[in-house]
């Protein structure tokens, strides 16, 4: 009995080692079949998202690889709607392929995908796909578009109202926002007052220029300098401007507050400040009085500063109103002093009243007659004389 018991024990041990053997001998002889594409996934974290027309955006890739070794993977987008963009990133470049090592790794590529501004609303999807060395993965994109409500474009200024004195360049900041799904050319106008100068210019650009390019959606900054004449009255002024492109007219108004600037100058017609004069004798002055402000000028008082003994007499003293930029004619009678001698001397003459006043200064050169003067003339005329009757007398012998 004893003997039949570690006879059956003998068997089952030796059954067991066979099936060990056994089962090792075909562990062994199982063949390494490649990876087939189980082995492979590429996902990103939020595949479906909602989105506008004109959006521009970033899904980053996460991939993993248990395929037990690297593989060299091609990256391509088998399929997109007609008129999107869209393109692979690593880093800060755009790729075609990944190389990605066995485990498992996020974000190790992107990609990048542009709706454009036309897109109609409703679902798209986008299909991507990773497939190299016996692995393959492939991602679906879904992308719900949804209607965008960006308002009509506009033409705005930050401070549409300024006020200085006349002289004055005015500044304005303005941005045109074009909020079409196309790009648009703005030509750029204002209806400014006669004599009026105005300048269009892109934001930090010194250049003027006479229509702007506006890409879809987008907005452009330009200033706008205004500057009137010197003799501008004084008072308000709108200056309408506009961006006229092939589809739409954008308006704004410009306000300029030009206050009043009181400025007289005096001189002559031809902008000579000297003469010529006689000791006692009067000499006229033709002189110009012009208001170069923007305001009339009341009481116009014209004075004058001379040597002792000279006096400056006007035809004109006073003028009631001067309008602003205009000119009047005075004539100025200067007579020297009976005693004056020969030499240059200064006659400032002056306009003003009670805002302002300008003066100008006259060179005059005396001229005198002395007595030795006449005396030596004499004294010529007899010598001549003497000379001739001598040469009548004795010029025969």
């Amino acid at each position: 009995m004893e003997r039949k018991m570690i006879r059956k024990t003998r068997w089952a041990g030796r059954f067991l080692l066979l099936v060990f053997t056994l089962s090792m001998a075909m562990g062994m002889a199982v063949p390494a079949f490649a990876a087939d594409g189980s082995d492979l996934e590429m996902s990103t974290a939020y595949p479906g998202v909602t989105a506008k027309a004109g959006d521009s955006l970033s899904f980053d890739l996460d991939f993993s690889n248990g395929s037990g070794t690297g593989a060299d993977l091609a990256l391509t987008v088998t399929d997109i709607p007609e008129g999107w963009d869209g393109y692979f990133q690593g880093g800060s470049s755009q790729i075609s392929h990944v190389f990605v090592r066995d485990g498992d790794y996020e974000a190790l590529a992107s990609f990048q995908l542009t709706i454009p501004v036309e897109a109609e609303e409703g679902t798209y999807t986008v299909d991507l796909r990773a497939s190299g060395d016996g692995l393959s993965s492939d991602l679906t994109l879904t992308l719900d578009v949804s209607e965008e409500e960006l308002g009509s474009s506009s033409l705005t200024t930050e401070y549409p109202e300024q006020e200085g004195s006349s002289g004055t360049t005015f500044s304005f900041s303005s941005t045109i926002q074009n909020n079409t799904p196309s790009e648009q050319s703005y030509s750029l106008a204002a209806n400014a007052p006669s004599g009026w100068v105005v300048a269009f210019k892109p934001s930090g650009e010194s250049t003027q220029v006479a229509s702007l390019t506006v890409p879809a959606r987008s907005s452009q900054g330009m200033s706008i300098e205004i500057t009137p004449p010197n003799n501008v009255e004084a008072g308000e002024y709108s200056i309408p401007i506009s961006a006229i492109s092939a589809s739409e007219t954008l308006d704004g108004e410009l306000t300029v507050t030009v206050s009043g600037s009181y400025a007289l100058d005096i001189s002559t017609p031809s902008g000579l400040l000297s003469f010529d004069a006689a000791a006692n004798k009067q000499s006229a002055v033709t002189l110009s009085v012009t208001n170069t402000g923007n305001v009339d000028l009341q009481n116009v008082n014209l004075t004058s500063t001379a040597a002792t003994g000279w006096t400056v007499e006007y035809s004109e003293s006073t003028i009631d109103v001067l309008e602003a930029g205009a000119t009047k004619e005075i004539t100025a009678y200067v007579t020297p002093s009976d005693e004056a001698m020969s030499g240059d001397y200064v006659v400032q003459l002056t306009a003003s009243n009670s805002e302002t006043s300008d003066q100008a200064e006259f060179r005059v050169s005396v001229k005198t007659e002395t007595v030795w003067g006449i005396v030596g003339v004499a004294l010529i005329l007899v010598i001549a004389v003497v000379l001739w009757f001598i040469f009548r007398k004795f010029g025969r012998r």
